[in-house]
């Protein structure tokens, strides 16, 4: 028996003196469900030090997380259960590839944005095409580009979560990844009336904690088969070469509509997607049910 217990257990005592220990015993109890609560160890990164392997997704953002509570509200809870999404499996990898697709099928994905200077011509040559694609949104640039978002949606890209501020996520606590992450699906939930259902880690380097809160949030962790490395502005040939090397079924290219100069971004992409096309190549999105 606990100490509490014997407090409360004894009853030779005054109804006066009864009362004190039972208030003694729920300040007791109280403290100790706060201590639970606010304990938060960091997680293990997947690749061994936590490094990142290359800094595949640009630099990072200025900013940090914006306060919220999403992540402490039950997701989608006031949504009839048949349209609530399946919360995913907690990963131990992210998933790099989708040959499932089909053998004709490519994913097209570009992260940091949306930026009002590349985003809307990225999302013009797409139109043009009729091609779909995946936009891991940042956030900061989201709150502050919110008919951007919802451009994407209304063309029928997937929206996905790219943190808030774009950091080395193995280097945070549970509580700061809870905090990059829920922020921005609640940005996205807010804009478009339904939460992200994939994220992407910044820099590619994912850890357990990591997984563990996406899957919580609903999202299922998305990598890259293809880095364009667009982000080092290595020329418009030269992305326009890294990708169509690359194609093949089921892969997935990494480019960048934001977080500097993207106009070899832009640029290239008006030339790799119709040769893609030609190639037979049909660029689609993953679908979750």
């Amino acid at each position: 028996m606990t100490p509490c217990e014997q407090l409360v257990m004894k009853n030779d005592r005054t109804p006066a003196e009864r009362r004190t220990v039972l208030r003694l015993a729920l300040a007791l109890g109280a403290a100790t469900a706060v201590h639970m609560i606010a304990a938060d160890p960091a997680g293990t990164p997947v690749r061994p030090g936590g490094e990142p392997p290359a800094p595949a997704a640009g630099p990072p953002s200025r900013a940090q997380a914006a306060p919220g509570a999403y992540r402490l509200r039950p997701m989608t809870s006031t949504a009839p259960p048949r349209f609530r999404p399946a919360t995913p499996p907690v990963r131990t990898r992210p998933f790099e590839e989708l040959p499932e697709l089909g053998s004709d099928a490519m994913v097209l994905s570009f992260d940091d944005g949306p930026d009002p200077r590349y985003t809307p011509d990225i999302l013009a040559t797409l139109r043009r095409y009729g091609v779909r694609a995946m936009f891991f949104v940042c956030g900061e640039m989201a709150a502050d580009n919110p008919d951007l978002l919802r451009e994407m949606a209304g063309d029928g890209h997937v929206v996905g979560n790219h943190s808030w501020s774009h950091p080395l996520i193995p280097k945070l606590s549970r509580g700061a990844i809870r905090d990059e992450l829920g922020s921005t699906s609640e940005v996205i939930e807010r804009t478009l009336g339904g939460p992200p259902l994939w994220y992407r880690a910044p820099y590619g380097a994912w850890n357990r904690n990591s997984f563990e809160i996406g899957a919580a949030l609903g999202m299922e962790p998305m990598a890259w088969t293809v880095d364009t490395l667009d982000w080092t502005t290595p020329g418009t040939d030269t992305i326009v070469r890294r990708v169509e090397k690359g194609a093949a079924p089921g892969v997935v290219v990494l480019s960048h509509d934001a977080g500097g100069n993207r106009s070899q971004s832009v640029a290239a992409l008006r030339r790799y997607l119709p040769a893609l096309i030609e190639r037979g190549y049909r660029p689609t999105v993953p679908h979750r049910s």
